[in-house]
């Protein structure tokens, strides 16, 4: 699900592996704002995308989660690590579980009625 906002990108060239969710494209803004809607903190632009993200995947990994940096922007959620083919294994760990978050919006969204005191939104 929301796969045309979510791409792993492999820069060797740049010594970089990147994992971008694009949080403007339609299907995911639209989970945004229905997130937004019920957790009024929860402001869904690039800053919040990480915060969500961060969160969730910490509690299933967090030594995986220990070793991402991010970069979010207001429309964009950005993850990555050095190139290597260890960290590009990494990588694709951290987006199956970023897809996995997003397979299911009731699914995800229990789990922010759960841990919304938790996360550290923006």
């Amino acid at each position: 699900m929301y796969d045309e906002s979510i791409k792993l990108l492999e820069m060797p060239e740049h010594d970089a592996i990147s994992l971008c969710v694009y949080n403007e494209n339609e299907g995911l803004f639209e989970l945004g704002e229905k997130i937004n809607a019920r957790f009024e903190e929860a402001y869904m632009n690039g800053y919040n995308w990480d915060a969500l993200i961060r969160f969730y995947v910490a509690s299933l990994d967090p030594a995986l989660m220990a070793e991402i940096e991010s970069d979010p922007e207001a429309g964009m959620y950005s993850a990555y690590m050095s190139f290597s083919p260890e960290n590009l294994a990494k990588m694709k760990r951290f987006e199956a579980h970023v897809r996995a978050m997003l397979a299911d919006d009731a699914v995800l969204m229990k789990f922010i009625e759960d841990h919304c005191d938790e996360i550290e939104w923006d």
